[in-house]
């Protein structure tokens, strides 16, 4: 995958060793202004990974994924868009969609708490299916679902376990996508409303 460098990232200390960072150490700086609030990064293992900018297939499909899941919600649910899930002190990650019980609330919400998690890809498609899919499954993210903005196609992934999902399977855009844990969330990309 070829993927724009960005002005601000360097590649110089490649094998060499890095320091590493803290969530709340990002945040602080964050709030001092170093790193802009709305900078597209994630924080793995303690790098500061910077993210590929969204394409318009990605916004078109995030915005149509809303309006149907906001009216479908079961009240006892809750889900976040583009929130940072806190994975571990030193890793976060931005998923599209986390779902999770409206009991926990949003400072609840863990790697335990999340009951499915949601990426749409047009740019980072190999990065989402790879590193971040991983990363998942080591966590214990029951399900997830990475969806290729472009072809709307998805594939699930359920049943984590350290080395990656054991269950691993693909559907086109015509097919319903009927989460294991919450089946009112059930969608079929083709009949979704794009504007």
């Amino acid at each position: 995958m070829n993927r724009l460098v960005d002005p601000a990232t360097t590649t110089a200390a490649d094998g060499l060793p890095r320091r590493r960072f803290t969530v709340a150490e990002l945040e602080q700086m964050a709030a001092a202004g170093i790193l802009d609030e709305d900078e597209r990064i994630e924080l793995i293992g303690g790098e500061i990974v910077p993210m590929s900018p969204k394409g318009n297939e990605h916004e078109i499909l995030k915005v149509a994924l809303t309006i149907h899941w906001a009216r479908s919600l079961p009240a006892d649910l809750l889900f976040a868009t583009e929130t940072t899930f806190r994975l571990t002190l030193d890793t976060y990650l931005e998923p599209d969609f986390v779902f999770y019980p409206k009991a926990t609330g949003i400072r609840g919400l863990h790697a335990e708490t999340a009951l499915l998690v949601v990426e749409i890809a047009d740019s980072s498609l190999g990065y989402d299916l790879g590193v971040k899919a991983g990363l998942y499954a080591r966590f214990g993210i029951r399900e997830l679902w990475v969806i290729d903005a472009v072809k709307l196609q998805t594939r699930i992934h359920r049943d984590p376990a350290p080395g990656g999902y054991r269950s691993i399977v693909d559907r086109s855009a015509s097919e319903s996508l009927i989460p294991q844990e919450v089946r009112q969330l059930a969608v079929t990309l083709a009949a979704l409303e794009f504007n």
